[in-house]
Formats: C-alpha cells, structure tokens, sequence
C-alpha cells in the first residue's frame, strides 16, 4: 500500500480517532488529578479567634484542617481576658487553603510596669503625649493659683502625690495638677484695690516755740 492510499485509507482514521482519544482520556486524568492535588476551588474560611486559648485554638483549627503560629504574648489588654488571643493574621473571614497557618498573638498575664517621668514644669500639651507614649493614661485634671497656666505642678495616683521615677502598672492613670495662670493678675489687681483704698496720712506738725519779749 503506497503512503497516499494509507493517510487516505480506513485504517489510518481508526487510529487518528484512536490516537486523539488517547490524548483526551489523559489530558482529562492529568488535570483531574492536579486539581485534587492543590485543592483547587476550595477554600477554608478563617474563623475569628479573638478571646480563645491556645488550646481552644488547636481545637478549633484542627476541625478545619489549618495550623497555627503562636508569635508572642503582647502587653495586656484589659478588654481580653488573660492568655487570650489578641491578634491573628490571616483575619476572619479570609480564604485560605488547607493546612494554611494562622499567626496569633497571645494576651499577656498583666500589665507591667513603667516608670513615671518628671512632668513637673512641662505644659500640659507636652505631658499628655508623653504619657500615653509609655501606655499610662490622662487622668482627672484640676487647678490650682499659679501663674504658669496649664504648667503641670502635680502628678497624683489615686489621690496621692506621685513623685518622678514612681514605678506604676501600664494603663494606669495619672491625675495632672495644672496651675490656672490668674495668680499674677489677682496679685496686682489686688495690689491696686490697697493703694486706691489706702487713708493719706497727716505729718504732724510742730509748734513753734515763743520768743522771748512775747
């Protein structure tokens, strides 16, 4: 049989159709199985962890077959309770694949502690930054005759004077003594009121003694 009668002949067709045929059945079992193999189309919604344990955390990822990361504990969060989970990433909601790992941060036991500085004598626009740079907070503000106005002249601690240097709990308030800056203006105003009140006094005068021959 010449070459061009074959290409042309029943034969070569059945084993093109056959060929072709082949080629399909294995195209489709090589994405089939790459599809199985990466998951692909199915995702695991991450659950909020905010307030759980760890081991309430493993728990609950396992049933969704993701793992996590503990990265560290964080200062203390008054609004979660201790040894809690404050922070995690990815965050809830996001879609992840299997055995994808969620990073959370842990709430520490308490709050520590920091070192109160010397406020003494800086305004109070100055103060209050620093404050919350160290995670203290603005306490209760009052004021007392001074002539520095807003110029802090006091740090207390429930009720207590606090000097500079004090060691307190993070997140703890400082109550702030400003001076009202009028002590200058009532010292002259008053100053003003003596001298216009104030009664001229006579010199007395002498008597001449008499001559004599008078």
């Amino acid at each position: 049989m010449s070459l061009r009668n074959y290409f042309t002949s029943r034969v070569f067709f059945m084993q093109m159709l056959a060929a072709i045929v082949i080629v399909c059945v294995i195209s489709y079992l090589f994405f089939h199985w790459l599809t199985f193999t990466t998951n692909h189309g199915e995702e695991i919604t991450v659950p909020n962890l905010a307030k759980l344990t760890e081991e309430q955390v493993e728990e609950k990822l396992d049933d969704l077959d993701l793992d996590y990361v503990l990265l560290d504990s964080v200062d203390y969060n008054k609004d979660f309770p201790k040894h809690t989970v404050v922070e995690q990433d990815p965050l809830p909601g996001a879609k992840v694949k299997e055995d994808r790992k969620v990073y959370i941060k842990i709430n520490s036991s308490g709050f520590k502690m920091v070192t109160v500085p010397n406020l003494v004598q800086k305004t109070y626009r100055q103060a209050v930054p620093t404050l919350r740079s160290l995670g203290l907070e603005e306490g209760e503000i009052t004021y007392k005759p001074d002539m520095g106005k807003d110029m802090v002249l006091e740090m207390r601690y429930n009720g207590k004077k606090l000097n500079p240097g004090t060691k307190v709990f993070k997140s703890s308030k400082i109550d702030l003594v400003l001076g009202d800056g009028k002590v200058q203006f009532e010292e002259m105003e008053q100053d003003t009121t003596a001298t216009s009140t104030e009664t001229p006094v006579e010199e007395p005068q002498t008597e001449t003694p008499p001559t004599d021959g008078q």
